[in-house]
């Protein structure tokens, strides 16, 4: 299914009772580079990446300038799944996908050959939402690890509410008061307890970069990125304050501005005037500041899936190549910031 079939089915879901959050949108994931820890010996000679609201792919080029053989594991994480925030609110992986060992459809190629990935899975306790980390560092330190807990008392590590709320309600009252007092989760009379953990899920191999060799490494998967309705107004006095952040985190200049209108006050989508759907893909493109040295050419090619979807960003230099597609090169790159995107689309065109 791809994502301009998903958004509607999005939408319709997020008129029935608690599937979407009070603003009208669904969660969903974060995409990331590969991480190999700091290395001073493999560099990145080239990173070709796309990027879309169905899919990421990367194609790095690596190597080794030493003289010998670098092993160790290399690892693609996802961010944390809350399971709180999923008892109240839609999410871009279905059912199927939160049962799936491989939730995102995350494939690994070395040198044009696909390899078998590790999974890890890890349950953790994210600190408050007002606290919790930005970007790449809530890959690195998401929260308290509370996995040894719930295997003790043979709760899953399943990102999915559904199953694990009756196994909760199923625990001895002594069992469910241990997981309160850790804040595990909420009680309330009458009702099953509510999980308040939230699911890990790293990818990873162990890679061998061999001495004055090049390595070529791809990998994809589906980003599965959050949105909703998005809402803007016909007269730039009439924003709101949100709007106005909005602007600033996606850089949405006035010709950008302009197009949006254009979109969502068309005749075509008379019925839903102002309001549109948005995709939110961010990408944590800093984590390649890991490797040696700086990237030594970057290509960035985005498709914004329709020709109608608008596309902003915060990226100086990239140009439009095609009716959806954006492409950006740089040499001798190294990422200062993280990428956000913004994707916006009638309602008409669901």
């Amino acid at each position: 299914m791809t994502r301009r079939q998903i958004l509607p089915l999005i939408f319709w879901l997020c008129l029935l009772p608690v599937s979407c959050f009070a603003n009208d949108g669904f969660g969903g994931l974060t995409a990331t580079g590969l991480q190999f820890g700091h290395t001073d010996a493999v560099r990145m000679v080239r990173e070709d990446l796309f990027l879309s609201a169905d899919k990421v792919v990367v194609r790095y080029l690596f190597h080794n300038d030493a003289t010998s053989g670098l092993k160790g594991e290399v690892i693609f994480p996802l961010p944390p799944i809350s399971l709180n925030e999923l008892y109240s609110s839609g999410f871009s992986l279905n059912q199927s996908s939160l049962h799936s060992s491989n939730p995102v459809d995350f494939t690994v190629r070395v040198n044009g050959m696909p390899i078998p990935v590790r999974t890890e899975r890890r349950a953790i306790l994210e600190p408050p939402y007002d606290k919790r980390q930005k970007g790449g560092d809530r890959y690195d330190t998401p929260g308290e690890d509370v996995t040894a807990v719930l295997n003790e008392l043979g709760i899953p590590l399943s990102p999915d509410p559904q199953e694990i709320t009756p196994i909760l309600a199923k625990l001895s009252l002594p069992q469910k008061q241990r997981l309160q007092r850790l804040g595990l989760v909420e009680m309330y009379s009458g009702n099953p307890p509510l999980a308040l953990w939230s699911i890990v899920l790293n990818y990873h191999w162990t890679q061998w970069f061999p001495p004055g060799k090049d390595m070529q490494i791809e990998h994809s998967y589906n980003p599965a990125p959050p949105g909703g309705i998005f809402v803007w107004p016909a007269k730039e006095s009439d924003l709101a304050p949100y709007q106005q952040k909005q602007i600033e985190q996606y850089c949405i200049d006035p010709p950008t501005r302009r197009g949006i209108v254009k979109r969502l006050y068309s005749s075509q989508n008379s019925g839903s005037l102002g309001n549109g759907m948005a995709i939110y893909l961010d990408y944590i493109l800093t984590t390649a500041n890991t490797w040696h040295g700086p990237i030594g050419t970057f290509h960035l090619t985005i498709d914004k899936g329709s020709p109608d979807n608008i596309l902003s960003l915060c990226l100086n230099g990239i140009k439009k190549t095609g009716p959806t597609r954006f492409e950006l090169t740089r040499t001798h790159f190294r990422p200062q910031r993280d990428l956000h995107l913004l994707f916006v689309a009638p309602l008409a065109a669901y």
